[in-house]
């Protein structure tokens, strides 16, 4: 399966935020729409960071209660990894293991087109290993 197969399904709505947003405005944010990840745009809409629970919660630890007036961009992730709607789901799953991350900007033609997170992989593969069960049970049971 392709990463394009599952923007497809899923939809291709990306929430960012501003490098001069506050954290504690980025808090808010992944509360209000129940997600785990913001990509981080600057003002003409080019991807220049990620910001994620984990690195709140990484936050936290080294800055304490002076983390929520932080900016954005002092605890962003600014060397994004990002996939393109033609990579496989195969190769996607090693870079996020191998990468320790959940979330990846999707790319093309030097645009964002989506985000896919370590949930939506999970899903499509359990997808997948559901219907090569129902067709391996559905081929047992026509030969017996």
């Amino acid at each position: 399966m392709l990463i394009g197969q599952i923007l497809a399904g899923k939809g291709r709505d990306v929430v960012s935020t501003r490098p001069d947003a506050t954290i504690a405005e980025v808090a808010k944010l992944l509360k209000a729409r129940r997600i785990g990840a913001v990509v981080v745009m600057d003002a003409g809409g080019a991807l220049c960071g990620i910001i994620s629970e984990r690195d709140l919660a990484r936050g936290l630890a080294d800055h304490g209660a002076k983390l929520l007036d932080m900016r954005v961009s002092q605890l962003m992730t600014a060397e994004v990894v990002t996939c393109s709607p033609d990579d496989g789901l195969d190769r996607l799953m090693k870079q996020m293991t191998e990468g320790r991350f959940r979330h990846l900007p999707v790319i093309q033609d030097g645009k964002m087109v989506g985000i896919i997170s370590i949930g939506d992989v999970v899903k499509h593969r359990l997808q997948e290993l559901e219907t090569e069960a129902h067709m391996l049970h559905d081929y047992i049971a026509g030969g017996a």
